[in-house]
């Protein structure tokens, strides 16, 4: 038995996290429902919001935060050497970046057979909505999102986690497997009577770089689910939209346009209400006419009867004019959201792939408009994410053991989002910029050119291997060159002179056959 169980632990941390969970079901029925259903309620009717402007901005938001996280057309980390050993390494440079940018392909060749995209995209818009996901990355690399109601964590005033616990349920049969005894009758929180699920919780504790995990149900530990792991290797990864020391949990993006997007709401409702009540067409009879209104509703189209046209009226709605304040207040407001969740920002064009330029465009939109929350990204998802493929990797012996303090993962952001394409472009630029001040021979003479074609593959992401000529290649290849010149110059030479012998031949002949005739 435990000093404090799981499951009370767990209640303890739930109650701050009430407030932050009351915000995102309210944000997730203004948006996408079934993102967050309310009360955890699973296979339940959800409520249909009337507008559909919250879907959309999520859903472009989280697009473009995924295509700018982890850009298909090149790695999104950079292997870096620190400077001491970038100096001692001097002409081996060049191989030494082929080779790291080898491994950053491999890394990024992992997130594609993974999958991982798939549920990297789920996260982002538990972020965009709720502000706080937690990932799980398995041992053969697959990504598992918890979301906001299946968790409770505490972290420092700094933000760093400190505790995680993740709530969630077990079968009974499961439990007698591991435990060779039927489960208490009280634990579980499914469904009444035998056939109720188990409270399964997940204990993540992170104390002096150590992650300790383990898990619990009805008090028991699960034999073999004990783990004692670096910092850096534990597979559980919290994550938040935005930071606020103090807070053990983020806020979500949408939180921030609750009040616009209620406003959207109750319009959307209004006009769509209003509008279906003024398409009523309803045709009033004078009671003591002489027009009868068996005349008026059994008359086809265009038909004619007789009557009288000051005994028949038209109901209409007189509300015209605040159908059109409405729509003008609508419109306002889907300006406003459009605005915030980059509707009507054309950063990319349509095309299957998308260059390096309009990543960084790209890159460079999300920073300036969401406040920084691609750098928060980048360290919290990013970074992590590519430590737990390069464990991953070193174990099954896909990628070398990386010297420590040596070579290290970093993700640069803003400008730089593309890594090793930023230094290309540097290099392109250097080079540009040489042969408009020396000249395009200075520059051949004073570089080494394969050196500069190594680094603009690796800066390009392009895998170098059998693609530049081995120097002794290229010098053997340049000697035979020189002798096929040669010969043929050899060749040219010759043909005259052989034709002048030939025609003297010819010609000697011809004499002696004139005289003895």
């Amino acid at each position: 038995m435990l000093k404090e169980s799981a499951s009370k632990r767990y209640s303890t941390l739930s109650k701050d996290r009430q407030c932050f969970l009351n915000r995102a079901w309210d944000g997730a029925e203004l948006t996408i429902p079934y993102i967050l259903p309310r009360n955890g309620a699973q296979n339940q009717e959800l409520p249909t919001p009337f507008q559909s402007i919250g879907a959309r901005g999520v859903n472009n938001l989280a697009a473009k935060l995924l295509l700018t996280l982890f850009p298909p057309n090149s790695p999104f980390l950079k292997f870096q050497i620190d400077d001491f050993t970038l100096e001692e390494l001097q002409a081996q440079r060049a191989p030494v970046e082929e080779g790291l940018n080898s491994m950053e392909r491999a890394v990024t060749d992992e997130v594609e057979a993974q999958a991982m995209r798939v549920p990297i995209h789920e996260a982002l818009r538990h972020l965009i909505i709720t502000g706080n996901v937690v990932l799980h990355i398995g041992k053969d690399n697959k990504v598992r999102v918890f979301h906001l109601d299946q968790f409770a964590c505490r972290r420092d005033p700094q933000g760093k986690v400190l505790e995680i616990i993740i709530k969630e349920e077990m079968s009974r049969e499961l439990y007698m497997d591991i435990f060779k005894q039927a489960p208490p009758k009280e634990t579980g929180s499914g469904a009444s009577g035998d056939e109720k699920e188990l409270d399964l919780y997940t204990v993540i504790k992170n104390t002096g770089g150590r992650v300790k995990v383990h898990q619990e149900v009805g008090d028991h530990v699960i034999p073999n689910t004990s783990s004692d792991l670096p910092e850096e290797k534990s597979p559980y990864i919290a994550l938040r939209f935005s930071r606020i020391d103090g807070e053990d949990y983020g806020r979500g993006f949408v939180e921030e346009y609750l009040g616009d997007l209620k406003a959207l709401e109750g319009l959307s409702k209004a006009i769509l209400e209003g509008s279906a009540a003024a398409a009523r067409a309803i045709f009033l009879v004078r009671p003591n006419g002489t027009t009868k209104l068996k005349t008026i509703s059994q008359a086809p189209n265009l038909a004619v009867r007789q009557g009288t046209a000051d005994d028949v009226s038209v109901l209409q709605m007189e509300k015209f004019n605040d159908f059109r304040v409405a729509r003008e207040t609508l419109e306002s407001v889907e300006r406003r959201l459009a605005a915030a969740f980059l509707l009507n920002q054309a950063v990319q064009r349509d095309a299957e792939r998308v260059t390096a330029e309009e990543i960084r465009f790209l890159a460079n939109e999300l920073e300036t408009s969401l406040g920084g929350i691609y750098s928060l990204l980048s360290h919290e998802l990013q970074l992590p994410l590519a430590k737990r493929i390069i464990n991953s990797l070193e174990k099954q012996k896909k990628l070398p053991q990386l010297p420590k303090g040596t070579v290290e993962p970093i993700i640069v952001t803003g400008f730089e989002a593309l890594g090793r394409g930023n230094d290309a472009n540097k290099l392109a630029t250097f080079l540009q910029t040489a042969t408009q001040v020396v000249g395009p021979e200075a520059v051949i003479t004073y570089t080494n050119v394969s050196d500069v074609l190594k680094r603009l593959g690796v800066g390009f992401g392009i895998d170098m291997k059998g693609l530049i000529k081995p120097q002794e290649q290229v010098q053997q290849e340049q000697q035979a060159q020189q002798q096929q010149q040669q010969q043929a110059e050899m060749v040219k030479a010759g043909i005259p002179n052989a034709v002048t012998q030939g025609g003297e031949m010819m010609k000697q002949g011809a004499q002696q056959q004139n005289v003895q005739n």
